[in-house]
Order: structure tokens, then sequence, then C-alpha cells
């Protein structure tokens, strides 16, 4: 008795041969849709950017998006505001990415909500006022300094005296990139946060000088003093100006110019090239949201344009209205 056959066949082959050339075809066109995504990929790298940040130091990388970057730069801003050390920032981010991954959240456990999940009911303000960054982060650093000795604690004991969470331990495991992100929010000069922009090849519009300023105020308090600059007339030549200034009226730039010279009075952060880091970090950290086309401070620029590049040296000091300030021009 003869075999049955595994496959049903005919006589003249017909039908085999033409699934044959379907799949075939089929394969052909897979492998031609995944060159064509593979080259529109790298001929449109460099003008279509995801947005997001990076922040290098000893060897290390931690990656952020825009929002965590700039909520982790707020609260080292409110650090730095009230002289506080290094080591605070990096307690208070380590708390935040436990609690929130650095998103300034409207929801979680019963009525925990913001940065630090900080519950209205439990005596942390209003759940407008938590949602605020500043607030939540002063309200956070003025529990944490009522600690004796906190900078010398675990950073999971600091934490959950503040906190008091279910779960203390699970702070520990956020230390390592909580003290890489504070090294670079803090201005060390061996670490370095880069922002990319995603603008899609688009030009970069709509930023405002006012916004800039009165953010930096907000957030350092008194301890900056920031200032839009005049435009000069190579500036003029240039057009660097939108000519009327969206925050001054004729002759202001896009130029918000900070003074990065320390405090008297006595400052954690050290000398005036560790707090003009600082505030180029901070600036470019915003510069998703503020609209920042250009970050300058001494020998090194971050622009948007290029911003997946990072920080640039640009061969000669910078040109500041005075030679400690950090500029911060937005899109016009």
């Amino acid at each position: 008795m003869p075999k049955t056959p595994r496959t049903a066949t005919t006589p003249t082959g017909g039908a085999p041969k033409k699934k044959g050339r379907l799949f075939r075809f089929t394969m052909a066109a897979l492998v031609l849709l995944g060159i064509a995504g593979y080259v529109t990929e790298h001929i449109t790298e460099g003008t279509s950017l995801r947005a997001q940040c990076t922040v290098t130091a000893d060897g290390r990388t931690l990656k952020l998006d825009t929002q965590q970057a700039a909520n982790a730069s707020t609260i080292a801003a409110v650090a730095t505001s009230r002289s506080l050390p290094e080591r605070a920032v990096t307690i208070a981010l380590a708390t935040s990415l436990q609690e929130s991954r650095l998103r300034n959240l409207n929801h979680g456990d019963r009525d925990s909500m913001g940065l630090f999940q900080q519950r209205p009911s439990q005596g942390w303000g209003t759940a407008a006022q938590i949602m605020d960054p500043v607030h939540a982060s002063n309200e956070f650093f003025d529990s944490l300094v009522k600690i004796r000795g906190y900078s010398r604690l675990p950073l999971t004991v600091a934490a959950q005296k503040v906190q008091k969470s279910g779960y203390p331990q699970a702070y520990a495991k956020h230390e390592a990139d909580a003290a890489l992100l504070a090294s670079a929010l803090t201005g060390r000069v061996s670490a370095a946060l880069n922002c990319t922009t995603a603008t899609g090849g688009a030009k970069l519009t709509g930023g405002d000088p006012a916004k800039v300023r009165t953010r930096l105020s907000r957030e350092f308090g008194s301890k900056v003093t920031a200032s839009t600059a005049k435009m000069s007339a190579s500036s003029q030549a240039s057009g660097t100006s939108d000519g009327k200034g969206s925050s001054g009226g004729s002759g202001a730039t896009r130029t918000v110019a900070v003074s990065s010279a320390v405090p008297s009075g006595g400052d954690a952060r050290g000398d005036e090239k560790q707090r003009g880091w600082e505030l180029a970090q901070w600036a470019v950290a915003h510069a998703h949201e503020l609209k920042v086309e250009k970050v300058g401070f001494r020998d090194r620029e971050w622009r948007a344009s290029d911003s997946g590049k990072g920080w640039q040296k640009t061969g000669t000091a910078a040109k500041a209205a005075q030679a400690q300030d950090v500029t911060i021009t937005v899109a016009q």
C-alpha cells in the first residue's frame, strides 16, 4: 500500500509553485521596507532628535526625559536658594525618583501627589501647592533640615524620617543615580548634563526672556541676579534680537545674563565656576519648556539646533556682559 504524502500535491505542481513565489515576494517586500526605514531614520538623524537628557560623570551615564530633568533641576535650585549642601540634593532626588520617578504626578496612593507624593491631609499644603515643584521641594527641605546630622545619615534613614514611607529601604536603589544627577545639577565641573530637542527640523520659536528671569528668581531666589542684556551693535547687525523684545520693548535682546558670582555670607556650593555650571545646566534642563535656543558660559556653549553634540568649545571666552555671566538666549 503506498504511503499517504504529508502535503497534498498535484501532477503539474502548479499550486506549490504559486505559493512559493508569493512567499518569496512577501519576504522581499518586508526586507525592502526594513531597509527603507533604516535609511530614513539615519538620513533624518540630527534634524529629528528625540527630546531627552543625559547626565555623564566618572564614566557613568543616566538618561532622563525632559520633564524629569526639569523637575530635578528645580529641586537642586531650591536647595541652592537655601544654601544646602550637595548631599541634601542627593537625598531629595533619590526620594523623588522613588516616589514619582521625578514626575509631577496629580495622583498617587490615597491623596498623595506631586514630586514627593506629599499628602494634603498630612499637612504638606493644599493640592495646588503640592503640585507646585518649588513649594513641594521647600516642604521636603523644611523637614530634612530639622533632622539632626541628616547629611551624615544613611540616605534611606534621612529620606524615611521625612517621608515616613511604608517601604523605607526602597530609596537605597536610587542613591547612585541621584548622586550622579546631583553632581551635575550642583555644578561639578566633572559632570555634564545635555538635553536634545525634538523640533523635527522645524525652527524653534516662542521663547520669552521674561519667563526665564521669573523662573530663575522663583527657584534660586536671591542667590542669582538675572537681567536682560542690552542689544549690542554686533547683535543688531547679525539679527540676534527680535527688535521689539517680548519682555521689555525696543532695545531688549532675547538673551538673559545671569551672574555666577557667589553671594556674600558664605555658600555651600564653591566658587564662581561651579556656580556658573550649575546655572548653565539648569538652563539646559529647562530648555525644552522655556524654548531656550542657546546657553553659554565661559568657553563652552550649548545650542538647541546642534543639541545632539552637547556642550561645545567655542574657542574663546564667552562674550557676556561680565566675565562670570551665564547667558541664556531664547527663541524668537
